[in-house]
This record gives C-alpha cells, sequence and structure tokens, in this order.
C-alpha cells in the first residue's frame, strides 16, 4: 500500500514513460558520449518533491569510471505537465552560470542533448549530490529534521539561503549571459518587455493556460490590484531563480550544497526571490497552523530575511511590507 506521501507524489507524477526502457536508451546515448560500453543502474524517480519536471536518478559506468547522475526531461505531453514548455537548454546554461559568476552550488551540468530522438525529448545530465532536502509531502513543517532542529541551525539555515540570493542578484552577468531567457522566464510564454512588467504579464499568461475556462476569482483580483498599486520604480533588474525556495535546496548540517529547479528563471526585480521564498514557508505555516500544529512560525519572517539580504548586497528590498509576516 502506497504512503500518504507516495500516493501524492504518484498522483503529481510529471512521467508515463518506463524506465526499462529509458534506461536502455539512456545506456545507448551514454556509449555514443564514452566511446565505450557504458551500464546503467536502475531508473529511479524522486518520492516527493522535484515533480515539475521528468527527474531520473541513476549511475553510469564505463572503463574503469563511475558517475551518480540524475537526468532533466521535460515531462510527457499526456502526464499533465506544470509547464506549457520546458527550455531546458536554458536551465542548463543558468545552472553554469550561477556556479561560475554567482559562485552558487548549482549541479554541475555534465551533457546537454538537444536531439529528442535518444529519450523521446532533450534533456540534460548533471551530477548528484547529497544532502538534505525539506519535504513539501508531508511539509517541513510537521515532521522532519528541520523541525527538530535548534533554532541556531535553522536560522544558519536560512541566513545561508538568503546568502543564496543575495550572490545570485549581485552577480555580474552580462546582457549576453542573460540572453539564455526569456523575458518571462524559462518556462512561460514569450511575452513583450521584461522586469516586473514582464513576469506579471507573463503570469498572467499562465493563469489563462493552466486553467482554461475555469476561472479563479481570487486570482483575477489579484491581478487587478496589481495593476492598481503598480510600483512607481519597480527597481533594478537581476537573474532571479524563480522558485527560491527551501525545498528546492539540499543541505548538509544546514549549509546549501546543491541549489536546485530552475525552471522559472526569469530577469526582474530583486523583490520577486525575496517575497517567494517567505510566502512559500508561510504557505506551509498556515496549512500547519490548520491542523492544530504549530509549525515553525519564527521561521523565513519577513522582516528577518529583509534585514539579512541588505546586510549582505547594501539593498534594502522595496514594496515588502504589504507582505504579512510569519
Amino acid at each position: 500500500m502506497l504512503t500518504e506521501e507516495a500516493a501524492v507524489a504518484e498522483e503529481m507524477r510529471t512521467s508515463t514513460r518506463d524506465l526499462d526502457r529509458l534506461r536502455e536508451r539512456m545506456a545507448g546515448w551514454l556509449r555514443e558520449r564514452a566511446g565505450a560500453a557504458v551500464t546503467v543502474s536502475e531508473l529511479s524517480r524522486p518520492s516527493a518533491n522535484g515533480l515539475s519536471s521528468e527527474t531520473l536518478f541513476f549511475t553510469a559506468s564505463w572503463m574503469g569510471r563511475s558517475a551518480r547522475c540524475v537526468a532533466r526531461l521535460a515531462p510527457a505531453a499526456e502526464a499533465m505537465p506544470v509547464f506549457p514548455s520546458y527550455d531546458l537548454r536554458a536551465q542548463f546554461e543558468i545552472m553554469r552560470l550561477a556556479r561560475e559568476k554567482a559562485g552558487i552550488p548549482a549541479p554541475r551540468g555534465l551533457w546537454f542533448e538537444p536531439d529528442p530522438a535518444p529519450l523521446g525529448t532533450p534533456f540534460f545530465v548533471m551530477e548528484r549530490a547529497d544532502g538534505d532536502v525539506p519535504p513539501d509531502v508531508m511539509p517541513y513543517t510537521f515532521e522532519g529534521w528541520l523541525l527538530e532542529a535548534s533554532p541556531a541551525q535553522r536560522r544558519a539555515l536560512q541566513d545561508a539561503t538568503v546568502g543564496v540570493v543575495a550572490a545570485l542578484h549581485d552577480a555580474p552577468f552580462t546582457g549576453d549571459e542573460l540572453a539564455v531567457l526569456r523575458s518571462g522566464g524559462a518556462q512561460a510564454p514569450p511575452v513583450s518587455g521584461g522586469g516586473l512588467r514582464g513576469h506579471v504579464d507573463a503570469q498572467r499568461a499562465y493563469y489563462e493556460w493552466a486553467h482554461g475556462e475555469l476561472r479563479i476569482p481570487l486570482l483575477e483580483r489579484a491581478f487587478d490590484w496589481l495593476e492598481a498599486h503598480w510600483p512607481d520604480d519597480p527597481g533594478p533588474a537581476v537573474l532571479t531563480w524563480g522558485d527560491a525556495r527551501i525545498g528546492n535546496v539540499m543541505y548538509r548540517d544546514f549549509a546549501p550544497v546543491a541549489v536546485l529547479d530552475w525552471e522559472m528563471a526569469a530577469v526582474g526585480p530583486r523583490e520577486l526571490d525575496l517575497s517567494w521564498m517567505i510566502f512559500l514557508h508561510r504557505f506551509f505555516q498556515d496549512i500547519t497552523e490548520g491542523a492544530g500544529l504549530p509549525g515553525l512560525p519564527d521561521f523565513m519572517r519577513r522582516d528577518d530575511v529583509c534585514r539579512r539580504y541588505q546586510e549582505l548586497t547594501g539593498y534594502a528590498p522595496r514594496d515588502m511590507e504589504r507582505l504579512l509576516d510569519g
């Protein structure tokens, strides 16, 4: 019988592909890259986080060498993909830039394959890291290693994660390097403009794609509110991670060792990443309190996050007062 966590992951799974067949095709593709026979271990998928794309874990061995790998593929169309399109080349390049220009421990890319023929879709392969990830299912606010940590350990993790975002935003990327991104994000529909306008337009387009004729009045009121309260100066545009949250980071001893999931990367105001990081914790915290549990009310609070960010960058986040404090 499936556990509750596994059942949720099964429902959300973004693949209908057969793992044995994928293993055979992956071995054949790697054989051409290595110039020798390659043995590929059984493929496996993550059980909770990392469900926006097809994620496969395996070990490849050849000529006395071995590599622990992760492959990322766009999900099959019939598997209810999270995004309307998947720019895997952009993800691969963004991770490389984050490592080289910002010193961020994004996964080290090994190969990018633009041809869909080998596996049925473009894909890339990266090194696999070891560490702990705060789970989404069940949320880390309900149970697990982060909840059991001391306040000092959680604060160290929080500050280090804000440091990742600060390093990314302050990195000296050139215009040509950022050209790998669409104006609204790696997975968003192409839109005109960039920065905050491009981001909001892309989110509106995503809403239309995801829900079709189904209308969600709360989201439509939110879009109207944004237009009515548009900032006079949205601030400078930087490379943003897009899905900036602790559930997309692998930690060891409460320090980041791998920064994952760059599908939503975009060029926009610094506040996009900061507000998303604060909001996603608040989302899980509200669920936890609704279940009658305390959760982590002193974690990822707006003022603490913004204060640390300003200490690291010298930039005071703007228009953050409307975020509810945790």
